[in-house]
């Protein structure tokens, strides 16, 4: 735990009337035990107990499919067909159709840009070449030049989707995305003109993911990799794994300060059906500490001299000892002092 989230344990134990905690003990030697004044044993003690601490907090969040992407129209005319809100699109099919001819969804990082005719070279070329292939066309080489045995492939694809046999693909006729897409939603209509660079719609990745907005006071928690656990709705519980950490800043308003928050970004280890937007709950372990001893928080005191220690009880005789604090986790709190062992009682706030 930070110093910041020990800082609040500590104040949460104050304000119900209980003893302070600490992560660093200041001015206080571990091998010193104070001699207590008491002379009774207290009414609430707890064992001091050897586990393995784990610090893990539960959060909320939402399944879907992550983050959006937007497919702007590249030509001009009159939008005659739409996917359905939810749909999955891929390779070879149409993302929406333009003047009642399609525009066909490719896979590919790299976005079209040009027009592919005979003689013309690049990676873009390549990237179709495979796309091609893919669909099942045959009779061309894929590599980065477009020549006549690309376009005779061309023309078939192009004949076996209605349209002209140009043997040559503009930007307008095709969209890329790195696979398979889910229509998120959609931003125009069937009948709408539109032209280029308009928003058709918006797509997502067809895998579900889960996503959580953490406060910066647990950005520990978020760490690219990590692994977690994903309670869905139904109460089953799946393993995931930490994909993407953004640091997200909402703009105050009415002159309130601009806050930050992190989104973390989590795909399940196993199969997950979608459900569309859900609550899901996340636990996440930010880090363990196997065979230490530990106390709840409150036993711990707040030393006059400096630092903290625990009252240990033998009998009806007690003794305080002071204690270095490490990992704080559900409630209780890593000790190491001199003497400490499991089994020992320390004294509780009644």
């Amino acid at each position: 735990m930070d110093a910041r989230r020990a800082a609040g344990v500590i104040a949460g134990v104050l304000a119900a009337g209980a003893v302070a905690a600490a992560i660093t003990v200041f001015n206080l030697p571990m091998s010193e035990a104070i001699p207590s004044s008491a002379s009774s044993a207290p009414a609430a003690t707890a064992e001091i107990t050897k586990l393995t601490l784990v610090d893990r907090e539960d959060h909320d969040g939402t399944l879907g499919h992550g983050d959006t992407t937007s497919i702007s129209s590249r030509g001009t005319g009159t939008v005659t067909g739409l996917p359905a809100e939810g749909a999955t699109v891929t390779r070879g099919k149409a993302i929406f159709h333009l003047d009642n001819r399609p525009v066909t969804l490719l896979y590919g990082a790299l976005p079209a840009f040009r027009t592919l005719s005979a003689g013309v070279k690049g990676a873009d070329v390549k990237q179709f070449e495979r796309n091609l292939r893919a669909l099942g066309y045959r009779g061309f080489t894929v590599d980065r030049t477009y020549n006549w045995a690309t376009a005779s492939a061309v023309e078939d694809w192009q004949d076996d989707l209605g349209l002209t046999k140009a043997g040559t693909v503009g930007p307008g006729q095709i969209v890329y995305a790195a696979g398979a897409v889910r229509v998120d939603s959609l931003s125009t209509q069937v009948g709408t003109v539109i032209g280029p660079g308009t928003t058709v719609e918006k797509i997502t990745g067809t895998t579900p993911l889960a996503t959580v907005t953490l406060d910066t006071s647990s950005g520990r928690l978020a760490r690219k990799g990590a692994r977690v656990r994903v309670t869905l709705p139904g109460k089953k519980v799946v393993r995931g794994k930490i994909i993407k950490v953004a640091t997200v800043v909402s703009q105050g308003e009415n002159g309130e300060a601009d806050s930050t928050r992190i989104q973390v970004t989590i795909r399940f280890t196993s199969a997950v059906r979608s459900m569309g937007a859900a609550a899901v709950s996340v636990a996440f372990t930010a880090g363990s500490r196997p065979d230490v001893l530990a106390v709840p928080v409150a036993a711990l005191l707040a030393l006059a001299e400096g630092g903290y220690g625990v009252r240990v009880v033998e009998g009806s005789t007690t003794r305080i000892v002071a204690v270095k604090s490490g990992l704080f986790a559900d409630g209780k709190v890593e000790i190491t002092g001199t003497g400490l062992r499991a089994g020992l009682k320390v004294a509780m706030p009644s």
